[in-house]
């Protein structure tokens, strides 16, 4: 079958949902399926070279290191989309992973042509503006008018101006829509976006866990407790509160920080005086998980963001333990983790941050002793199979089956 991706950004650009469906289009082409990806065309330094599989749309960049852009979902979009898909096979099915420009471009391109679409959601839109601006709720009210605008007609109209009223739009024109997590798929549902979900992890590259695997060494190396924690330097993913826990903790470890943003000069201030402690910037994915892999514990700091949280099911795939902050992500393990205990739901903002960053030390503790004392968790067998790409690719590939059967 012929495919087509819809993503907000070029998936050369950083970024979990791009490293996803980067693995997804690679693993259904190993399938012998067909896979377009649609996405705006980047700029900068990183600008990628053209790419048979790709169509990169006219844009203009977002940020200030050019990394992200956008394409305007207009008339004029929807003409050039048109006129390159014109030199390609004939499209079986839509499959939209974007949360803004990205989905409403194709929606309309499904639309257009009556070809099913396949909705992911990659975003809870509403825990993520909320962590990046105070003026969130104007935001989603603009965002909710701009998709009414984009999608006009497409599927039953969809009234509000709150983060679940933005993705029942989106949801409205899909025949099927994936989460990639248990969690986030009930949350989904309870708020009325689509019923029923199907759960599809993000996974890991097959071959590239395996080789990972196969190079770590077969004993902890002697040393003190090592730590990692990889992400976006955003405040959505809490990384100044964990460097104060980490800080406040007192063991007597090494901690790597993989990633860049805005927050890292905060970061590096928080931790100046602080042995042990390396910023290591960006990796490229096969150089984080060897990073991940070498570790004793990885450290997942978000709560409440992560509609999956990648970075504790691929260190749970290369057999290392994870300390968690978000329960969600906790009960999706099942085990194999420390999980640090949320604050009060009756304490104020203050004294519930107060309260985390007092548990995740504890649990740094705990953490940093187990791994002395050789009695680290063990992170289950099943959710490292269940992790693999190939697994994952086999489930989607269900799910456009069962959308094409109906069609």
């Amino acid at each position: 079958m012929h495919v087509v991706f819809f993503g907000d950004q070029h998936l050369d650009s950083l970024g979990g949902a791009q490293v996803s469906m980067r693995l997804q289009r690679e693993f259904l082409e190993r399938a012998g399926h067909t896979v377009t990806v649609v996405a705006p065309k980047m700029h900068g330094a990183r600008a990628a070279r053209a790419t048979p599989a790709y169509v990169d749309l006219p844009s203009v960049p977002i940020t200030l290191d050019r990394e992200y852009s956008m394409s305007w979902p207009g008339r004029a979009t929807d003409r050039f989309l048109d006129r390159a898909m014109t030199r390609r096979p004939p499209v079986d099915l839509v499959h939209v992973q974007a949360d803004f420009w990205g989905a409403f471009i194709g929606h309309r391109y499904a639309q257009r042509h009556g070809i099913p679409v396949v909705h992911t959601m990659h975003n809870r839109v509403d825990v993520g503006l909320a962590a990046v601006t105070p003026l969130h709720r104007p935001v989603l009210a603009i965002l909710n008018a701009w998709r009414r605008t984009a999608l006009r007609g497409i599927g039953e109209p969809v009234a509000g101006r709150d983060g679940w009223a933005f993705l029942r739009g989106l949801a409205a024109g899909a025949s099927a829509v994936t989460a990639p997590s248990t969690h986030f798929a009930r949350r989904l549902e309870q708020h009325g976006v689509f019923e029923p979900l199907d759960v599809v992890w993000n996974g890991i590259d097959d071959d590239l866990r395996d080789a990972t695997v196969a190079a770590a060494p077969a004993e902890r190396a002697p040393g003190r407790p090592r730590f990692v924690w990889l992400g976006r330097m955003s405040p959505e993913k809490r990384l100044l509160p964990f460097l104060e826990a980490f800080v406040a903790s007192g063991i007597d470890a090494d901690l790597e920080i993989i990633g860049g943003g805005a927050q890292r000069a905060a970061a590096e201030k928080i931790v100046a005086r602080h042995d042990g402690v390396h910023f290591a910037g960006r990796l490229t994915y096969a150089q984080t998980l060897a990073r991940i892999a070498a570790a004793d514990a990885l450290v997942q700091t978000s709560i409440g963001f992560e509609t999956q949280g990648m970075t504790p099911f691929e260190a749970a795939t290369l057999g290392t333990p994870s300390v968690i902050c978000d329960p969600d992500i906790a009960a999706e393990l099942g085990g194999g983790l420390w999980a640090v205990p949320d604050a009060d739901a009756t304490a104020t903002g203050r004294e519930r941050e107060a309260q985390r960053e007092a548990a995740l030390a504890e649990t740094l503790r705990r953490a940093a002793s187990d791994i002395e004392a050789g009695s680290a968790p063990s992170p289950l067998p099943e959710v490292a199979e269940a992790f693999r790409q190939s697994s994952r690719t086999a489930a989607m590939v269900r799910v456009y089956e069962r959308v094409l059967a109906v069609r």
